[in-house]
């Protein structure tokens, strides 16, 4: 399936945009009437206090609610994931790129430790062209999502690959309460349209989705942000006891705003939202088709899904500007085309040993990634060229080019317990088997490696006495790495140079005590203490296109989560996180881990009470080491957002969002290392920081029918 991205000139999009709104006001005019909301086959801790007491393994789980997530203003569809307490979601280059993710102690990069699914699709990719798990969610249309479940360690057997520090999953509606057209105006050339519904077809409801969006940002070089998302999505019966069958397209293009050189912005050579390289850019696109079906009785659930996905991406990048190459400027290009598919099957029996009640579940999961090609590239002006080097040797564009074919079967087997009717244990064991296939450019650096993992898992859970229930967990987890560091021998840079191979899969241990409790009327609390060690490795640098040490690590931590509902339609949360995050070998560089996030909160509170509704948020996001000694760190930011809305009537309702109330001057992330701007003579060592947007203001207008 080929691509043809950038056919449609700026007239041509702009054309496709108005067309579309006029088709959404066009749309609010109708008579058409939605289907219900279905049966939920899941426990939603949102819908009372104390929902999950009896059912939940660990204390670090939840399910958010379409009408909780109503209510929260987002920046980006990432932030959809920082319902999950302790998670944090930022970016350093701009939107249509996959976020920055925090959590545990974790710099999650692109998603490498975090594993995410939307509709039972995966979406984090291996060995992508810029980071290893690589989740990029600017597909994602918030308001089709009806809920977020969302696990955090790795206590279950029915998550293997990027599960480590946690995971979520987003699930699509089948039926919307009411269908309706969206628009939104903003600053900063922020558009957005929206026309969704569900009305019934054939015995069944089809879902759809149609999305515009465009915003140019606060940046110095307009980003020029264009996204089309489209999702179709027919099913019928429940969740538990049905069918449905998903399409969605989607697809971006921009000018990236890149993190900057402090001492740029210091000196005045470019302002606080300035760039050193207005070439940068990115284009990508994700087609998917998928399936899933269950059928259920008293007996037990079988459940099966199964997925297809075309995705392309290109990012051009300069983060060191003219340190390895003074004349031409260090800019690169990350390219891939992927084709993605995969299943799940698993089946339930509910059964009773004696007076025990209880239920096992056996599953099968299996994906294979053909990514053809992967490659980086040297480029000038958002163009693959030669470059001569420092030293006056002619570099070609390509650093190394490649067909990588990747697979993995994962077997499973999970068996919950009630013992007691205090006690109830949940153990599993999962298998992992792996198939890395590496055709370079570089003859040297192909090859093929097989690898397997075995992890068992249990808990225990204790209660309820008093609406308070208990948690003991441990588990074994890991993440796999790129294919082409598994297979690497030289430096694609310098094939004189030899290179290590990567660990292809990275194990990871985990431990938790926790307790959730209910005692109190309209509150839930849960408190935890966990730990997380992940094995010594070695990791593939998708921007240099090689291998780069690393070491052995443990992270822990405390983390404590509060949910109370006062009175109707008014629900107060707050998230405290902190964590301490170190190497576990003994270094004279130091044991600091750069990136890793040490304190997190979250506090918010929801309104929707009649013809009211909104929410206000603050999300603290605390300072971290960024080289080993710690010796340099980054700021904390603390940001503050608002959504504010009202129903007119039954059918029409506005709404207006406030990012960064207090506008305040922050950075969404920082990072130090050494690059070279265009007039000095040398490397300098300096913090690279992508700010945070300053206040933004959005106001939307949603007609129902």
């Amino acid at each position: 399936m080929e691509k043809h991205h950038n056919t449609l000139s700026p007239r041509m999009h702009r054309r496709v945009g108005r067309a579309l709104l006029f088709g959404l006001l066009l749309a609010a005019s109708s008579t058409a009437q939605a289907a219900g909301v279905p049966t939920l086959d899941t426990v939603d801790v949102r819908a009372g206090a104390d929902g999950l007491i009896g059912a939940a393994d660990s204390a670090t789980e939840g399910t958010i609610s379409a009408k909780q997530l109503a209510t929260r203003p987002l920046l980006r569809p990432g932030e959809m994931l920082e319902v999950v307490p302790g998670v944090i979601v930022t970016q350093h280059s701009s939107d249509g790129k996959a976020n920055q993710y925090f959590l545990r102690g974790f710099n999650l990069d692109h998603g490498t430790d975090f594993l995410t699914t939307v509709n039972g699709m995966p979406v984090n990719q291996p060995t992508n062209a810029h980071g290893q798990g690589y989740a990029d969610l600017n597909f994602l249309i918030p308001e089709l999502v009806e809920r977020v479940r969302y696990k955090k360690g790795p206590y279950s057997a029915e998550e293997g690959d990027f599960a480590a520090a946690g995971a979520a999953h987003l699930d699509y509606f089948r039926n919307l309460p009411r269908s309706f057209a969206e628009i939104g105006i903003g600053e900063d050339g922020w558009r957005r349209a929206l026309l969704a519904g569900s009305p019934p077809a054939g015995g069944g409801t089809l879902l759809y989705g149609l999305e515009y969006y465009e915003y140019d940002g606060p940046w110095t070089v307009a980003q020029n942000f264009r996204r089309y998302n489209l999702v179709g999505r027919y099913s019928q019966g429940r969740a538990d006891n049905g069918y449905s069958v998903t399409g969605m397209v989607y697809e971006a293009t921009g000018r990236a705003s890149n993190q900057v050189a402090r001492r740029a912005i210091d000196s005045g050579a470019i302002s606080r939202f300035g760039s050193l390289d207005p070439s940068d850019l990115m284009d990508t696109s994700r087609y998917s088709l998928s399936g899933q079906w269950a059928k259920s009785d008293s007996s037990g659930i079988t459940r099966g899904n199964a997925y297809l996905m075309r995705s392309q991406l290109k990012l051009v990048s300069d983060f060191t500007y003219f340190l390895d190459f003074p004349a031409a400027g260090d800019q690169f290009a990350q390219e891939e085309r992927r084709t993605t598919f995969g299943f799940d099957a698993s089946h339930t029996w509910f059964s009773k040993w004696g007076a025990r009640e209880g239920e096992t579940i056996v599953g099968l999961q299996s994906r294979h990634d053909n990514i053809d090609p992967v490659g980086l590239y040297r480029s000038r002006g958002g163009v693959r060229a030669d470059k001569l080097d420092a030293d006056g040797n002619l570099q070609p564009a390509m650093v190394r080019e490649d067909h990588v074919k990747q697979s993995s079967v994962g077997l499973y087997a999970q068996n919950s317990l009630q013992w007691l009717p205090w006690l109830r244990s949940v153990a599993g064991l999962r298998a992992d088997f792996y198939r890395f296939d590496v055709s370079s450019s570089i003859a040297a650096n192909s090859g093929k490696v097989n690898d397997h993992i075995v992890n068992p898992k249990l808990s225990l859970i204790f209660g309820p006495w008093a609406k308070t229930e208990f948690y003991l967990n441990a588990g074994g987890g890991f993440h796999s790495n790129d294919a082409r560091g598994t297979t690497i021998r030289v430096d694609p840079n310098d094939t004189a140079i030899a290179a290590d191979p990567v660990t292809p899969l990275v194990r990871a241990k985990g431990y938790e005590a926790g307790v959730r409790s209910a005692i109190v009327a309209g509150v839930q609390s849960t408190l935890s203490l966990w730990r997380l060690d992940l094995d010594s490795e070695l990791l593939f640098i998708g921007d240099a296109g090689t291998t780069e040490a690393s070491r052995p690590s443990r992270r822990s931590g405390i983390e404590f989560a509060n949910y109370w509902h006062p009175v109707a339609g008014v629900i107060v949360d707050a998230d405290l996180s902190w964590s301490r995050a170190r190497f576990r070998d003994d270094n004279p560089a130091g044991n600091r881990i750069p990136g890793a996030i040490e304190r997190v909160a979250s506090v918010g509170v929801s309104l929707d009470r009649g013809e009211w509704f909104g929410g206000l948020r603050l999300r603290h996001f605390g300072r971290r080491p960024l080289i080993e000694d710690n010796s340099v760190h980054s700021g904390s930011s603390t940001l503050i957002n608002l959504r504010a809305g009202y129903r007119i009537n039954r059918s029409l309702q506005v709404s207006l969002d406030v990012l960064n109330l207090l506008d305040r001057e922050v950075s969404d992330i920082e990072y130090f290392y050494e690059s070279r701007l265009a007039r000095e003579t040398g490397p300098v060592s300096d913090i690279h920081l992508h700010p945070a947007e300053p206040r933004t203001l959005r106001l939307s207008l949603r007609a129902s029918f």
